[in-house]
């Protein structure tokens, strides 16, 4: 199981994201590192554990409040050694970096608004408590699913309420052909070891990297 660190980037800084009220949204503080710009993060983060990926959101495009396309191009040349999954809406993809589609993105056309090809992106199915946002359709589609798909609890990022179990085994027992990624809740390493043991193939995770939650040794467990 992979572990991803997830940065939330507004403003051109970090943000310390919580229950999707983005409204509410703070420059990050984080024993990590000295303030709350992309490159100290990251840098942070990469202090912490030998981090391969890295999570993107660029809350300015999602929100239509500009973007931070020129801010991803330059980290991406910073850490060439870097694999970045961004999610900026349906905006085109800046470099190498992964296109991460948030079904709040996605209109009434569904994953016919999309123009990457197969497999060139990764879903993000995003739920607010049990409310899927966006097309509901997109539930009864699985096989035009990419390989990767992320199970978004957003009412659970940053509230220490732990994953949301039983949605995740659902979807990976009705998809075992996908690699399900889990996002929101993530507390310490038992509930790591949980979701191990139901195959999920990564997590995303902030806030319990931040809090010293997860240590260095627990995380060199993971890939």
């Amino acid at each position: 199981m992979q572990i991803i660190p997830v940065i939330d980037v507004m403003g051109g800084v970090v943000v310390h994201a919580k229950k999707g009220r983005r409204d509410s949204y703070r420059p990050l503080q984080t024993p990590l590192c000295e303030g709350a710009t992309p490159r100290a993060v990251i840098d942070g983060l990469l202090g912490l554990h030998a981090f391969k990926t890295v999570y993107i959101a660029d809350l300015d495009a999602l929100t239509g409040q500009g973007n931070h396309r020129v801010l991803l191009a330059g980290l991406q040349r910073d850490y060439p050694g870097l694999r970045f999954w961004v999610d900026q809406g349906l905006d085109a993809p800046v470099g190498r970096a992964v296109p991460v589609i948030g079904s709040e993105s996605l209109g009434g056309e569904g994953l016919d608004a999309l123009h990457c090809p197969d497999g060139g992106f990764i879903l993000s199915l995003d739920f607010m408590g049990e409310r899927l946002l966006g097309p509901v359709s997109l539930l009864d589609e699985p096989d035009r699913w990419p390989e990767t798909v992320i199970i978004m609890s957003l009412s659970r990022v940053g509230a220490n309420a732990g994953p949301d179990f039983r949605r995740l085994e659902e979807f990976r027992s009705r998809r075992p052909d996908k690699r399900i990624i889990a996002a929101g809740g993530v507390r310490d390493a038992a509930d790591l070891q949980r979701l191990d043991g139901l195959g999920i193939g990564g997590v995303l995770l902030a806030s319990a990297l931040h809090s010293g939650a997860l240590e260095p040794a627990v995380l060199r467990g993971y890939g």
